[in-house]
């Protein structure tokens, strides 16, 4: 590094100037070594904060449980025809009218990763039902599909890359559970949802985040939470079922959201809600591109790496009162890039940050023995309460989109975290 601590000795310095002298060269010699891994991203506060476990840490166990409990949420507020409710308020017995499409494709996702990471014929039952539900309310013009959700006039973006990740993580799932007339069907409206994606992009490489029903022409400007759910689903499509075709627009569109959605927006803003939205879909897209050994793809895992300290040390996410589980399906994210790149201090911050976090979360589960004492204090016999996650510690409504989050998050951890301490669990039907 050049510089010794001992010239600071020689000089007659006091020891708390030497203290602050050697943590400089620390500082220094970090950031080199992050140079040497990729590069740094982004500006941003990289400091290793003490962590509150006052609360308690996850464990295996706890998650395990989650993961059991979540599923049969899902399950349970499956509805007939393959969508699910929305929001339910469980302490006062409430369903909620309202409806998102997006976040009903979501919910579906959520089942497919649950599946990958434990598949049962009854859980793959349930995503046959939703995938069928989505079928039916889905269009095919020109070799594209998208989706038409009840008498809505205008889609969302996300919807379609939600839908389209929920068909590639079934497909790439290994599972010998579909029939070989499935999985054709289920390839075939893959692509054909990949494909509306690549005629939905702006002329700057985003995504527009509406399109006619209609039509399916797209329209609109962009959405930071589209802009990364659709690149998520188009390099794992490219990755996972062969559609190396996306390889250009995969990587004009990475680098043309990191721009808008990260740096431009956190000049304007250092905590903003554009960076806020794009920050979990980003950090698992580019997680999957530095894997790629594309050319230009090995900034991507470094920048994992960044966006992780800025949802922690400027988000602040572990002090949020709101339910934060999308941080950690991006921050388990970046606690892999510290891994691969051998980023120790960053790896461990990001491992004691996700022990804290996800076991306040799983504090808010109803029916999880280590619930809190306002769902302890709360009781009820309801099937479609049990195993939800509020979103604030005292506050009643089941999202289907917070719970689906947080298995989500829990799924990852178990698969890349807990695991390692006790080798694989075992699946089993749910």
């Amino acid at each position: 590094m050049g510089l010794k601590i001992g010239v600071c000795i020689k000089r007659g310095w006091t020891w708390a100037v030497i203290v602050f002298c050697a943590a400089a060269l620390a500082g220094i010699y970090y950031y080199m070594e992050r140079q040497n891994t990729g590069g740094t991203c982004i500006k941003v506060d990289v400091s290793v904060r003490s962590i509150d476990y006052r609360g308690g840490k996850a464990s295996e166990k706890m998650l395990q449980e989650s993961l059991a409990l979540g599923t049969e949420f899902l399950i349970n507020n499956q509805l007939p025809e393959g969508n699910f409710n929305y929001s339910y308020n469980w302490v006062d017995d409430r369903m909620d009218a309202d409806d998102n499409e997006v976040r009903q494709a979501g919910a579906l996702w959520g089942l497919t990763l649950i599946y990958q990471y434990r598949p049962s014929e009854k859980l793959l039952n349930h995503i046959r039902k939703s995938l069928n539900f989505f079928n039916k309310n889905s269009h095919s013009i020109g070799g594209t599909r998208f989706i038409k959700y009840g008498e809505s006039v205008t889609g969302r973006t996300g919807t379609v890359a939600l839908v389209a990740l929920a068909h590639i993580d079934l497909l790439r799932s290994n599972s010998h559970g579909l029939s070989s007339v499935e999985k054709e069907l289920y390839e075939k409206h893959m692509n054909e949802y990949v494909n509306f994606l690549v005629r939905a992009r702006t002329t700057e490489g985003l995504w527009h985040q509406s399109y006619d029903s209609a039509s399916g022409n797209a329209f609109g400007k962009n959405s930071s939470y589209f802009d990364g759910e659709a690149l998520l689903a188009m390099i794992k499509a490219a990755r996972y079922l062969g559609r190396t075709d996306l390889k250009e627009i995969i990587m004009n569109s990475a680098d043309a959201g990191f721009r808008t959605n990260i740096e431009w927006a956190l000049k304007e803003d250092e905590d903003s809600p554009i960076t806020k939205g794009y920050y979990q879909w980003s950090s698992m897209a580019f997680y999957e591109i530095g894997e790629t050994g594309w050319q230009g793809s090995e900034k991507y895992k470094s920048c994992v790496i960044d966006l992780a300290y800025w949802m922690i040390n400027v988000h602040r996410t572990l002090s949020r009162n709101g339910n934060t589980a999308y941080a950690y399906e991006g921050i388990i994210h970046a606690y892999r890039a510290a891994r691969d790149l051998g980023d120790t201090r960053a790896e461990k911050y990001f491992r004691d940050v996700i022990d804290a976090g996800l076991h306040k979360l799983t504090t808010w589960q109803v029916g999880h023995s280590a619930a809190n004492s306002y769902i302890r204090n709360h009781k009820t016999k309801r099937p479609i309460a049990r195993g939800g996650v509020q979103n604030h510690r005292s506050r009643p409504d089941l999202r289907i989109d917070v719970t689906q989050h947080q298995m989500h998050a829990v799924v990852l951890a178990l698969k890349y975290i807990y695991a390692r301490q006790s080798g694989e669990v075992s699946g089993g039907e749910w």
